[in-house]
């Protein structure tokens, strides 16, 4: 699942809970409705594949609303080469009961190589997916598995994959 697949599943499922959950309320099938807002931090892995290992971290401010189930969110990362990838797109939750919970997410943005891995150009695609746990408090700790590229709309398209740990805070 090195592509695109996060991005085409967060799709398929967005859209069929949408259909069958959304549409029909007074707020109409994208309806803005509020929700928690989180601010994550992850730091993780960039994993050896046609990049060097290296380390990275994620920043992640989840807005305190949704459109139908996607809930907006904004991301900037930076490795430990320079590399620093800015996005905006949007995540789809699925609890698993017990406080548990799958998150998908997919967002396109820029990335600049600044002299560390070159993802082909400057746009980049960002789509994953993060498992965790939710306490009583409602903090957030997950592992995060995600994909970059560019989604081959240049000549050379190389993708990346990061395996992060993550922590979200509720904003109130």
């Amino acid at each position: 699942m090195a592509d695109g697949t996060f991005a085409v599943l967060m799709l398929i499922l967005g859209i069929t809970d949408m259909s069958r959950n959304y549409c029909g309320t007074d707020t109409g099938c994208l309806g803005k409705t509020p929700d928690q807002a989180r601010l994550s931090f992850s730091a993780g892995e960039v994993l050896e594949r046609q990049a060097e290992a290296a380390p990275e971290i994620y920043l992640r401010y989840d807005l305190g609303h949704k459109r139908g189930p996607f809930q907006p969110a904004f991301g900037v990362s930076v490795g430990e080469g320079g590399e620093t990838w800015v996005g905006f797109g949007n995540t789809y939750e699925i609890d698993l009961g017990t406080r548990f919970y799958a998150e998908l997410h997919s967002m396109p943005g820029l990335y600049f190589d600044n002299g560390g891995f070159d993802l082909g150009g400057p746009i980049a695609f960002r789509s994953g997916l993060e498992l965790g746990y939710e306490n009583r408090s409602g903090w957030r700790y997950a592992f995060s598995y995600d994909h970059r590229s560019n989604a081959g709309i240049y000549d050379d398209n190389p993708g990346i994959e990061t395996v992060q740990f993550k922590v979200s805070i509720p904003l109130r």
